[in-house]
């Protein structure tokens, strides 16, 4: 499908990204792609009560319908971004979503939960082929001195398929059944998958050689660690929780070992090594952890403190996103001309001050206070998010900008995962008193990625 059709590998490098009218289109492709790869991983969680009850299974059952997902997602991350080094970017964007597209008829169609799940680990690989270059793809698209824009699209897209997710969700439940919350995928997926191999850039390839003990390992310990995490918000597997961990820092340090000692590593400890690099990825992982925090202890917050309904409690929710999306467009325009060190530092300080004013907040909090919270959590998240991603990308060289993706993803994901099981772990001894002390610790972690990206202006 992307063979004939492709430019030769040198065109995006001799022309600095894609002539001005091309661009367009190829975002679009990738804004369609992202956007259903986002919504997919929010709208469902709204269906689960639905779905448990129509292929007659528990709701404890029906979760795995979202860590089989979450679980495929991270694990294939990395790998598959190294294969995009290797094979180009285009071909593994295209083959992700063309595999996502595929999939989600594969779960409209599934009578039972083993089929969905094993559908949704289907569409989750798919997911992680859009996720893991689409970073690298837009360092192709737009020229070097435009990059900070492109990111910031891509951070705008984001941002509005998450606000979108729940109410996307309700409006096709409130007409149709949840089968329909994945078929609008295949129209769309084809649409996309016909823009992109039309208008995405062909890119360098390396040459290498894939390294599937590398790719094995990677995914067996992301899944553990993944696993792991997520069990120790539950009381009764503690125990087995820690086993978990116990594995994963075991297979991850015999991971670790071996990707030292290659030369073109899997896990990309030869970009870690870049200063200025490592400082961003641990900005990212910040800022994601402390953001989740916030996102799953707040509506326990709203109902069971402000009493308030899950309507209202989704509505006072949809500042935060609401605010990224206004942003992100002009902090990723802002980082083309600013140091991004310096936006990204005075980002995060104001989600940690917008963090701190909410765990301050009295328990008769108007609403007007805390939409204010909300919003200067979300003007500061966004105001980081563009310019970080802007040096994660350009930071490492341009034929290792797979890798860069890939790592870039990662981090989200795994600050995400990590805040859910902070919240799990405080709400297990603390129970919803402990959302203040949640916030408190969120606002710290914002903090300390204000310090770390602030330490990259220098650099």
């Amino acid at each position: 499908m992307t063979g004939a059709a492709e430019p030769v590998p040198e065109r995006a490098e001799a022309t600095d990204g894609l002539p001005a009218g091309e661009r367009p289109w190829a975002m679009l492709a990738i804004g369609i792609a992202m956007s259903m790869a986002v919504l997919d991983g929010a709208i469902v969680n709204v269906a689960l009560p639905v779905m448990a009850r129509d292929l007659q299974v528990t709701p404890g059952a029906a979760i795995f319908v979202t860590n089989g997902y979450q679980l495929a997602v991270t694990a294939a991350l990395l790998p598959l971004s190294s294969l995009g080094d290797i094979l180009g970017y285009k071909r593994v964007y295209c083959t992700g979503l063309a595999l996502f597209a595929a999939a989600s008829l594969a779960c409209a169609l599934a009578g039972s939960l083993p089929v969905l799940v094993a559908a949704r680990i289907v569409q989750g690989l798919g997911a992680a082929g859009i996720m893991s270059v689409n970073i690298a793809l837009v360092r192709f698209i737009y020229p070097h001195r435009m990059i900070g824009r492109g990111v910031g699209t891509t951070a705008l897209i984001v941002a509005v398929a998450s606000a979108a997710g729940p109410s996307v969700a309700a409006a096709v439940l409130s007409v149709a059944t949840w089968p329909w919350l994945f078929l609008v995928n295949v129209p769309l997926g084809l649409a996309a998958l016909l823009v992109a191999g039309r208008t995405l850039p062909a890119t360098p390839r390396s040459g290498a050689r894939f390294d599937s003990l590398s790719a094995l390992l990677n995914a067996l310990f992301f899944g553990l660690l993944i696993t792991g995490v997520d069990g120790l918000g539950d009381p009764g597997r503690g125990g087995i929780a820690l086993a978990t961990l116990a594995g994963a820092a075991l297979v991850g340090t015999a991971f670790l070992w071996m990707q030292v000692r290659l030369p073109a590593p899997l896990l990309p400890i030869d970009l870690l090594r870049i200063p200025v690099f490592a400082l961003s990825m641990a900005s990212s992982v910040c800022s994601f952890a402390a953001q989740m925090m916030a996102y799953v202890a707040l509506p326990f917050y709203f109902q069971d403190v402000l009493h308030l309904s899950s309507t209202e409690t989704g509505v006072l929710m949809t500042p935060w996103p609401i605010a990224i999306a206004v942003i992100a467009p002009v902090s990723g325009r802002l980082a083309d001309r600013h140091a991004p060190g310096l936006l990204g530092g005075i980002g995060l300080a104001a989600l940690a001050c917008g963090l701190a004013l909410m765990a301050r907040l009295p328990t008769d909090a108007s609403t007007a206070a805390i939409v204010g919270c909300l919003t200067l959590c979300g003007l500061g998240f966004g105001l980081f998010q563009s310019p970080n991603n802007k040096v994660i990308i350009t930071s490492a060289p341009r034929e290792r900008s797979g890798g860069a993706s890939g790592m870039q993803s990662t981090a989200r994901l795994l600050g995400q995962s990590l805040g859910a099981a902070v919240v799990a772990v405080i709400f297990g001894i603390l129970h919803t008193a402990g959302t203040a002390t949640v916030l408190w610790l969120a606002s710290a972690l914002a903090l300390a990625g204000a310090v770390t990206s602030s330490l990259r202006i220098r650099r």
